[in-house]
């Protein structure tokens, strides 16, 4: 049986874990908020936020790093997972919006009569549950078995996924959508009848992003240490001999490709509820691109890199969209070309020299 990691690795998980899911809600529930040591609400809806970024840049290393296929559109799947709890998110605010209404503020001042069909059942929790995993999986399903199944790879691939991001953002846009158009899903007010600003429930949103990271970190290191990505990274490297020798790529590919969107579609959900927003600039083509960025600059087919790249790159761009706005831009590209020409495997490569030193 394959080792997922040495004990020393154990080790150091376990002391990050106990970090995150203990030291920081300690901090924030327990020290009163005149203490020096006290970490505010703001402070722990960026981690959470990072946290979530983190899975995605983790989905994006299994079909990048390990399969060899880049996608421009990660964050189509990141936003269908946040609009399908958002869906519940708004039947939360029940008559508490401005307008007093079953129905959402966006809704009314739109003059719709009731909700469209497909939101049927948005009230239930379980149902929600069901939809962020549902929707992005069966969107990437289909569009993957088509794409694979006509061979596209590539920078083909790269560009078809782009462009069906773009085409779901300009839709999402659309107010007769009924999903908010450019303001999307906000005010939200309660999580399953509990308020949702309340310290308690932000933390227990913290929680669990941390427990999702750490739970999808550890889906995909025992996936990739197994036969499944073996055949992965023979993919990557050589598609062409592993369907020689009798691998249905196609499968491989697909299932892959699905599970990250899964993996987005989840993160997804966790983000909604402690950002208090999502619309369709989720989808943009750029918010796609970074997520490429994440990985290459904290190191591709590592799984460990990308985690610390989405936590190293989002952390400088809310220093640099602070101090310095209209730099962020050009330190991005500047730390992309920087990773990708220096270091061969991003951050995990340059310390992987570090500690190879004498």
């Amino acid at each position: 049986m394959t080792r997922l990691f040495t004990p020393r690795a154990w080790a150091a998980l376990l002391a990050v874990a106990a970090v995150f899911l203990i030291v920081v809600p300690v901090l924030h529930l327990a020290v009163p908020p005149d203490n020096p040591l006290h970490l505010s609400s703001f402070w722990v809806a960026l981690l959470g936020k990072f946290m979530c970024y983190a899975v995605l840049a983790l989905a994006m290393d299994l079909i990048w790093g390990y399969t060899g296929i880049l996608s421009l559109g990660q964050g189509l799947f990141f936003a269908l997972g946040g609009y399908a709890f958002g869906m519940y998110l708004m039947r939360q605010i029940g008559r508490d919006g401005v307008y007093k209404s079953d129905l959402p503020d966006f809704m009314v001042f739109l003059d719709w009569q009731e909700f469209p069909w497909y939101r049927a059942g948005s009230d239930s929790f379980l149902w929600a549950l069901f939809l962020v995993i549902a929707v992005p999986g069966l969107v990437a399903f289909v569009f993957g078995f088509f794409a694979f199944r006509s061979r596209i790879k590539g920078v083909y691939f790269s560009i078809i996924t782009q462009a069906l991001t773009f085409a779901a953002m300009l839709a999402f846009f659309r107010n007769d959508m009924g999903f908010g158009g450019n303001n999307g899903f906000t005010d939200f007010k309660r999580i399953l009848g509990v308020p949702i600003t309340a310290p308690e429930t932000r933390t227990a949103l913290y929680m669990l992003s941390v427990a999702y990271l750490f739970g999808a970190l550890l889906l995909a290191r025992w996936l990739t240490t197994g036969k499944f990505g073996r055949v992965l990274t023979a993919i990557r490297d050589q598609e062409s001999r592993v369907q020689f020798l009798g691998y249905r790529t196609l499968a491989y590919k697909l299932a892959v490709w699905t599970l990250a969107a899964v993996l987005s579609g989840i993160a997804g959900a966790l983000y909604v509820p402690q950002v208090g927003i999502i619309n369709p600039s989720e989808m943009s083509p750029a918010n796609s691109i970074e997520i490429a960025i994440w990985a290459a600059v904290g190191g591709r087919g590592t799984l460990f890199g990308p985690i610390l790249g989405a936590f190293a790159v989002n952390g400088a761009k809310s220093w640099f969209t602070v101090a310095y706005p209209e730099f962020w831009l050009y330190f991005l590209g500047l730390l992309f070309v920087l990773v990708t020409l220096l270091p061969p495997r991003g951050l995990m490569g340059l310390l992987d020299k570090l500690r190879r030193r004498p």
